[in-house]
């Protein structure tokens, strides 16, 4: 009997995690006022790049407020729709491939699998409890400032000018809105700066004179490795940039963003 119940359990078990995995954005719908959307960025710096380490991993969570308008789609589809995109792409003359999982562009809801969740939820407490995370809402991140210790903000201005520059938009039904946000990074030997801007072609801007980006406290972090801020009053087209040296060391690096709508 025990044979049997050993060899059953594990069989029962995988298949919730399967069909979870299938079907689990059609059942677990969020009861809430807010979308969410969690989606990855893979970037590979090309043979341009000084960067010793060529790969970095965004791992991004966007919250906004649902819209009023009654034919709205809020409901997640994977059925309908490709949320792996690859580009071919290049800034400051240097060029690079972008992949884009889950990513929705701001049309569709990410409905948690309940694994992930549940995942997702420990870390955020053991963050919590070893002092890198400052929230004890499982649902929203607030990361310590943590100033960039390595080399001092005049030099990191220096670094960034030939740097790697992402841009994450907003979403948002109304024509201005306030965002919370959060960053951290587990690469130890640079700094990252972020602005909030109010559209993505300063991203194309950034090393010149036409740079504009809101300049209110708490719309910009320079030379950090962990931050949290909150920018008020921007443009439904405006987002987040982020920017690192052209100097990453590790295998890979990965950047943990977080954009809430307030």
């Amino acid at each position: 009997m025990k044979k049997i119940f050993y060899i059953i359990l594990p069989i029962v078990a995988f298949s919730i995690i399967l069909f979870n995995a299938f079907f689990g954005h059609l059942i677990f719908l969020s009861d809430t006022e807010h979308v969410i959307n969690k989606y990855s960025v893979y970037v590979h710096l090309l043979s341009e790049w000084d960067s010793s380490s060529k790969n970095i991993i965004f791992e991004v969570t966007n919250s906004w407020y649902k819209s009023d308008k009654h034919n709205a789609n809020h409901i997640f589809n994977a059925e309908s729709k490709d949320y792996n995109k690859n580009q071919f792409q290049k800034i400051n003359g240097k060029s690079y491939v972008e992949l884009k999982h889950e990513f929705s562009d701001c049309q569709e809801e990410w409905q948690p699998m309940l694994y992930r969740k549940v995942v997702d939820n420990i870390r955020h407490e053991i963050e919590y409890m070893q002092g890198n995370q400052l929230s004890t809402n499982p649902d929203v991140s607030v990361y310590p400032d943590i100033e960039n210790k390595n080399y001092d903000n005049f030099k990191q201005q220096s670094k960034i000018k030939n740097g790697y520059v992402q841009f994450f938009p907003i979403c948002t039904s109304k024509n201005i809105t306030s965002y919370d946000y959060s960053i951290k990074t587990d690469n130890t030997d640079l700094g990252f700066d972020v602005y909030f801007v109010s559209s993505p072609v300063q991203r194309e801007y950034f090393t010149n004179s036409n740079f504009d980006y809101y300049k209110e406290s708490g719309c910009f972090g320079q030379n950090k490795q962990s931050y949290s801020g909150t920018c008020k009053n921007i443009t439904k087209d405006s987002g987040l940039l982020v920017i690192f040296p052209d100097e990453l060391i590790p295998w890979t690096t990965k950047v943990t963003v977080n954009l809430y709508e307030n």
